[in-house]
């Protein structure tokens, strides 16, 4: 990978508010804060069952569809 690549998607990290970048010199350090992933992840656990009942009641009914 490209360095020009690496920072873009560093870039991209940085914007969403997930990445931490500290100036020293030359050096950029960066530390991932995962903090606000923690949101999607409740919703998408909380939304997730509902998803995957409805898909497999829609597999069943094509299944059933197809006899």
């Amino acid at each position: 990978m490209s360095l020009a690549v690496v920072s873009k998607h560093l870039r991209v990290l940085e914007d969403a508010g997930l990445l931490d970048i500290e100036e020293d010199g030359w050096v950029r350090r960066c530390h991932l804060d995962a903090a606000p992933l923690s949101e999607a992840f409740r919703w998408l656990t909380r939304h997730g069952v509902l998803w995957e009942d409805r898909f497999d009641a829609l597999a069943d009914h094509l299944e059933n569809e197809d006899r």
